[in-house]
């Protein structure tokens, strides 16, 4: 690599790692904030997740699995370029790129940032798992073609990553409840997007069990009154037993990848959602489907 990972305390009972190891999981913290539109400060997001997860205990009790029963390794953060997404971008090709997750067993969480990040995680996993299932949990549709001259912006990520669809990749929404009236539109002709909690996980168990799934959470898909700490809050989302339902459901597919943005630390001075976000990243880590 022609740059040096920023290392840092690692997520609770993890060992640390200076490159991508084969047959094992990942946390990478990508810390861009650089498209924010309305609240900054989601690229210090990454090390308070952290930070937080020490007072976490390894096991959950949720889906019976324990951190320590995996070969999970913390790699630290990219280097931090706050106005320079595709810098930081390249970065993660860079890290990832003479890889073939799939065919390697590689996985990958990682910790954002604003929703742009996930472009270059995503676009990896499409490339590297053919007919990949994009669950895209989120307060905001995301499908804008652009916003505020930015291509890449927050608001128009989950577009950008479409575009680099084909014809057996899917995407299954839930969540939504803010954006453009052409963008629901688009999504309800295309059936993308669940109206209920019900229905989304009607959706994830249609999944056939052997077919990658990839997990996109901007954590503004929870109720602000749950999770205070975001950039771009809007009311009416889930609380955290309909996240575990979700989760549990998965724990039955193939899910090989996922990212977790939009924690904004300073916004929320009781450090709750911190630790909301933290534990979210414990229980996403131990629904991969690790072989």
């Amino acid at each position: 690599m022609n740059f040096e990972l920023d290392q840092t305390t690692p997520f609770y009972s993890l060992k640390s790692a200076k490159s991508v190891q084969k047959n094992s999981i990942h946390i990478v913290g990508f810390g861009f904030d650089g498209t924010t539109s309305f609240r900054p400060g989601a690229r210090f997001a990454p090390n308070a997740i952290r930070e937080a997860s020490f007072g976490l205990e390894t096991y959950s009790p949720y889906l019976d699995r324990d951190l320590d029963d995996r070969t999970i390794v913390d790699l630290g953060n990219i280097p931090m370029y706050p106005s320079k997404w595709h810098i930081m971008n390249d970065m993660f090709n860079e890290l990832t790129g003479e890889f073939n997750f799939k065919n390697d067993n590689i996985q990958f969480l990682t910790l954002g940032g604003e929703h742009s990040i996930s472009y270059g995680p995503i676009v990896k996993y499409l490339k590297d798992y053919p007919g990949l299932v994009l669950i895209h949990l989120d307060a905001h549709t995301d499908f804008r073609d652009g916003y505020l001259d930015e291509k890449y912006s927050h608001a128009a990520i989950i577009r950008r990553v479409y575009e680099k669809f084909d014809e057996k990749n899917s995407l299954i929404q839930y969540g939504i409840r803010s954006g453009q009236k052409e963008e629901f539109v688009f999504l309800k002709e295309k059936g993308f997007l669940k109206s209920s909690l019900s229905e989304c996980l009607s959706a994830i168990e249609a999944i056939e069990a052997s077919r990658p799934v990839y997990l996109t959470l901007d954590l503004d898909f929870f109720d602000p009154g749950f999770f205070p700490g975001t950039g771009t809050p809007e009311a009416g989302g889930e609380d955290f037993h309909g996240f575990m339902k979700i989760l549990k459901a998965l724990k039955n597919k193939n899910l090989v990848g996922a990212d977790v943005v939009e924690l904004s630390p300073q916004i929320d001075p009781t450090q709750n959602s911190n630790c909301f976000a933290s534990k979210v990243v414990r229980e996403i880590l131990l629904t991969l489907n690790f072989k």
